[in-house]
């Protein structure tokens, strides 16, 4: 076992503490197909940024504010079907109160919505992409959420699943990044985890099976 010291502890929510991969493909899909987009090449541009930068990126200024308003729709539609990341629920008790927060790219409706699905608990501390002037890969995300836990980022270890979220973690000061999924090798994180059943809270920080 690896002991990761740490004085809390930052996750990403989607991948890594709720499974929506497959509720995040269905409403995207639907909303590149409405666009006539390619579903499938609107699915890859979507993983781990907030949905204001993949529709900046595809649809004209004019018909952005729209755009985001159906993506966002479709998304909270589908929320109710997400479940928890093994080992999820577990993990999250075993945290002392105040020493964990989440860090998404979707909106705040959202994280809560899908974290309620999932019945897994509403931390004290959520920084959702309503709160960022920049979104992952930006650093500020991470930065904002541990100076509200009162802790250096470099004291912190972040929980995530995407280039885009390790990037942010690393550019923040992350003191370690655990990957969970085997895609976070090939993208940057210090160990990986296949689910959050090996990851366990021991006092002085993680340890990771």
């Amino acid at each position: 076992m690896t002991l990761l010291a740490c004085q809390g502890v930052l996750f990403d929510c989607d991948g890594v503490l709720v499974d929506s991969a497959a509720s995040v493909a269905r409403a995207w899909a639907r909303w590149a197909r409405d666009l006539g987009l390619d579903p499938d090449e609107v699915c890859r541009t979507v993983v781990g940024r907030r949905s204001a930068d993949t529709v900046a990126r595809l649809v004209p200024p004019a018909r952005q504010r729209e755009e985001l308003a159906r993506i966002d729709r479709y998304e909270l539609e589908d929320a109710a079907t997400v479940g928890a990341v093994k080992g999820a629920s577990e993990l999250l008790a075993s945290i002392p109160a105040g020493k964990w927060a989440v860090v998404t790219s979707g909106r705040t409706e959202l994280a809560l919505a899908r974290l309620r699905a999932a019945g897994l608990p509403v931390p004290e501390v959520l920084v959702s992409a309503d709160d960022v002037t920049l979104g992952k890969p930006d650093p500020e995300g991470y930065q904002a959420a541990a100076r509200r836990l009162g802790l250096a980022p470099s004291s912190a270890v972040v929980l995530e699943d995407s280039r885009a979220g390790i990037e942010a973690a690393r550019a923040a000061g992350a003191r370690a990044i655990v990957g969970v999924g085997e895609q976070a090798a090939a993208d940057g994180a210090d160990v990986v985890v296949d689910d959050l059943s090996g990851v366990h809270w021991a006092g002085p920080g993680l340890l990771v099976d």
